[in-house]
């Protein structure tokens, strides 16, 4: 593990001075946690959350639990999936912030081992991170999700050309299988025991699309690092979101409905995103698409609203789903719709009373989604001044790259118990604390959009 010198007894306040102007529930969470273990913060961060009160609130929980049941269906016996589900009431916690890449991925790995942590601390039969599907294979050269980072080399994880790999969105690329030869190269060192075998053991299988593999794996992963079954990874992703909102839009006076549809409502709500992406904050929103990612040919395209049908910019014959709320849904349920970001956050998290735990940038656009709902709800209307008055409190936490280790993941597992090495990690981070593991909050003071709104906050005062 990453020896660092001892920290200052409390946080540095310039810096939770400049997080508190957007996020000051995620402040709070670093003062009361600065000297706590790591292993404490996360059981912080997965604790009891306010079920929710208002009729918009409880529906959205509603609708969230049955879309979470029919993803436990398929991993769970009826008997935990009602465990797992009541946890959630009480805890209602997912990890976001994660892209869907194999666990071999750095951040990926410390992202998900806080997750474990925080359900292991709380007792918790299983928990949730949110994997985003609507990346490419291939990022930039080499990185991505059809690669596989083994320390000091990276292998084309399912074989596919380069040309696909940066043209294929993970959520539509498909069918896959891994790239046996590729993987068994690799050689038998003692430390590819801990990982190798366990891909291998799925290389007679095809997957429906590369999301579906790297879930598949990654779900194979935890089970052989941690043979306790501690604490089960349910992995969902935007497909689920999907779901949920399709779910949403079933009715013409659901609050997402009248949002979207009612064309009153949606001039306010773009008024507040353009407001939004305006302020000192914008710098923090994701403003690439009109509410929906379209997928077409196996990649995920940009949509823009023209003259009432969700298009694809400057292409003629690409996709046109007129912007209504019954051709909506279907398109969301065949799986040719994905929400953007704002409306994920919304059906995933924001309405239905969730807290979500992501990375620097997400803190930041959630604090944002959050604010930019409350401005658009009507207060003559009883059910949304209910759900204004819930939203006071908003549930929104850091919790990528708090743990962030600068070695592989293939050096992490090298020497650590086979079977056991995510109980071995817990021992660990129950002894390493919070300042300790953040460097004092070094990614926060090197993080350029936080440096900018600091910056900006200065010369304001």
């Amino acid at each position: 593990m990453t020896v660092v010198f001892d920290p200052a007894a409390t946080p540095p306040v310039e810096i939770l001075a400049v997080l508190s102007l957007l996020c000051p529930e995620v402040v709070r969470d670093i003062e009361q946690n600065w000297n706590a273990s790591v292993s404490d913060y996360a059981r912080h961060l997965w604790r009891p959350v306010a079920r929710p009160a208002s009729g918009p609130a409880i529906a959205a929980r509603s609708i969230l639990r049955e879309a979470l049941h029919e993803r436990l269906d398929v991993i769970m016996r009826p008997e935990e999936i009602g465990k797992a589900l009541e946890e959630f009431e009480h805890r209602p916690v997912i990890q976001s912030g994660l892209h869907c890449l194999l666990l071999m991925d750095r951040i990926t790995f410390d992202a998900v081992l806080l997750a474990w942590l925080g359900a292991v601390e709380n007792g918790l039969s299983a928990f949730f991170g949110f994997m985003g599907t609507t990346m490419t294979m291939e990022t930039v050269g080499r990185e991505g999700p059809g690669w596989l980072d083994v320390g000091y080399d990276k292998i084309n994880l399912f074989g596919l050309g380069r040309h696909k790999l940066c043209r294929k969105s993970t959520c539509a690329a498909g069918p896959v299988s891994l790239n046996t030869r590729a993987l068994e190269a690799v050689g038998d060192e003692t430390d590819v025991s801990r990982w190798l075998g366990t891909l291998l053991a799925n290389q007679d299988k095809v997957f429906g699309t590369a999301a579906d593999a790297l879930t598949a794996l990654n779900e194979d992963l935890i089970a052989n690092w941690d043979r306790s079954g501690m604490a089960l990874p349910v992995f969902i992703d935007d497909r689920l979101a999907a779901a949920a909102m399709a779910r949403h839009l079933e009715h013409d006076d659901s609050l997402l409905s009248r949002l979207l549809i009612e064309p009153a409502r949606r001039q306010r709500l773009d008024s507040a995103l353009q407001e939004a992406v305006s302020s000192p904050f914008g710098r923090f929103l994701p403003n690439a698409t009109d509410y929906f990612w379209g997928i077409r040919e196996e990649r995920v395209r940009k949509l823009v609203i023209r003259n009432g049908h969700l298009v694809e910019p400057d292409r003629p014959h690409g996709l046109s789903i007129p912007f209504e709320r019954l051709h909506l849904r279907q398109a969301l349920l065949d799986g040719v719709l994905l929400p953007n970001l704002f409306l994920m956050f919304l059906v995933l998290a924001i309405l239905p009373r969730v807290r979500v735990v992501g990375g620097l940038r997400q803190i930041g656009y959630v604090a944002l989604f959050h604010s930019i709902l409350l401005a658009v709800l009507d207060e003559n209307a009883p059910e949304e001044r209910d759900l204004a008055a819930e939203l006071q409190v908003r549930e929104n936490a850091w919790g990528m790259r708090v743990i962030d280790e600068k070695i592989s993941v293939r050096e992490q597992l090298a020497g650590q118990p086979q079977g056991a090495l995510f109980p071995e990690l817990l021992r660990q981070y129950r002894l390493r604390t919070f300042a300790e593991t953040t460097d004092d909050l070094r990614l926060v003071r090197e993080d350029a959009r936080w440096r900018k709104i600091g910056r900006a906050a200065i010369k304001a005062t």
